[in-house]
């Protein structure tokens, strides 16, 4: 086990595209962080120069303590989960568990020692003489989980390891990756574009925006306080409401810093009722009523403005598509944002 250390680190590819802007990260050893981000934001990148499999333009990366720039993937004493499973469809799931430790010439009682425990933590004993193609998606992961887990690596490294599989088998497969890393204690790096993963795994989260990282911290922080306007749309679902200050100011006391101009309001900070202390009152008319189980989301018009905005509301809130709505928001709860910073303002 070990922290991973990212010092100035930017990828430039042929042509001059940059793809990482000199980037700074510390991962303390044993901590689980989650990169998140959309599409072509960098994630994946980074994720694959800490495993060697891309080459670093400028910076640094040290894997406990040692600088591993100039290191092959094998050497860097990682251990790698991909998305579409690696596991060789020829050999059982025993033996693809052993290869990698066999090529390293560990001693047959210690592979054993190890495939058995790693196969009692996952629960796949009993497919141990299984053929990948017997097993079911969920089996396969935990099987190639299982091949990282032998090799008692000093970090994992996640690269969207869920996306195959199906609703109800990511929920209980994120389980299983956060039960299994607290149980090892390992230091991980996790890759998704599915924030419902980010938010629950992350012991810190590392929102990536074009390259570059937008903010680091708990999932709850971002969310509560995001530092930018790509964060507070991008953290949440549905995402943060963005208005503007000059409407809302008709419609209470507002005490914001003198460089805001636009506010974000979560939508399950909007309220039917008034709540206590200051807050602002608006009227919107509802366009859509989208009950979604244990809440309802209402998809509304704001009077005098015409902007789209959501709220999420008790799951049996009576409304009715047409009908026009009071909305009310305690001050504390509204977000003042800089539209040419991008910057929260407090």
């Amino acid at each position: 086990m070990a922290s991973i250390d990212i010092s100035g680190v930017k990828k430039v590819y042929a042509g001059g595209v940059t793809a990482i802007h000199s980037l700074d990260l510390a991962i303390p050893d044993g901590e689980l962080v989650v990169l998140v981000g959309p599409s072509g934001c960098g994630k994946s990148t980074l994720l694959r120069m800490i495993a060697g499999l891309e080459a670093i333009t400028e910076g640094t990366i040290s894997i406990g303590g040692a600088v591993v720039n100039a290191k092959e993937p094998a050497e860097r004493d990682i251990a790698m989960v991909f998305q579409n499973y690696a596991l060789y469809p020829h050999m059982t799931v025993r033996g693809n568990l052993e290869y990698g430790l066999k090529n390293r010439g560990t001693p047959r009682d210690e592979i054993d020692r190890r495939v058995t425990e790693a196969a009692r933590i996952l629960e796949i004993e009993p497919f141990l003489e299984r053929r990948p193609r017997q097993l079911s998606g969920g089996q396969r992961q935990r099987v190639a989980m299982g091949r990282a887990i032998v090799r008692q690596p000093k970090a994992f490294l996640f690269d969207e390891p869920l996306s195959n599989l199906d609703a109800k088998l990511r929920g209980q497969m994120r389980i299983e990756i956060k039960r299994l890393q607290r149980s090892l204690a390992t230091t991980s790096v996790y890759v998704t574009h599915d924030q419902l993963e980010a938010m629950t795994l992350a012991d810190r989260l590392v929102v990536m925006n074009a390259g570059r990282i937008e903010q680091v911290g708990a999932p709850i922080s971002l969310y509560e306080r995001p530092a930018t306007l790509f964060v507070a749309g991008f953290i949440g679902s549905p995402p943060m409401n963005l208005i503007e200050l000059a409407y809302l100011q008709s419609k209470g006391t507002l005490e914001l810093p003198a460089n805001t101009d636009l506010v974000g309001i979560r939508p399950d900070t909007i309220h039917l009722t008034p709540p206590q202390g200051p807050h602002i009152a608006l009227d919107a008319t509802v366009e859509l009523y989208e009950p979604i189980g244990g809440e309802s989301h209402l998809h509304m018009r704001l009077e005098g403005s015409g902007q789209l905005i959501v709220a999420a509301v008790p799951a049996r809130t009576a409304a009715t598509e047409g009908a026009t709505v009071k909305l009310y928001v305690g001050n504390a709860d509204l977000h003042p944002f800089n539209k040419e910073t991008g910057r929260r303002t407090d």
